[in-house]
């Protein structure tokens, strides 16, 4: 039979709220981990949407 790979991490950008794209983020690490991330992001001023900061995910 077929041996599915599984990703483990995922490097994507900081996306904007209630795209598609941050249901991905939220589904690979959770919900309140990603909520914590975002916190940290906009506190520091990191840049969102297609130009901006990027980020390594790794799953737990």
């Amino acid at each position: 039979g077929y041996e599915f790979k599984i990703v483990d991490m995922l490097i994507t950008n900081f996306h904007l709220p209630k795209s598609s794209l941050l249901m991905l983020v939220s589904a690979f690490i959770g919900r309140e981990r990603m909520m914590s991330l975002y916190q940290h992001a906009i506190k520091n001023k990191y840049r969102f949407f297609s130009y901006g900061d990027a980020m390594l995910l790794e799953r737990q």
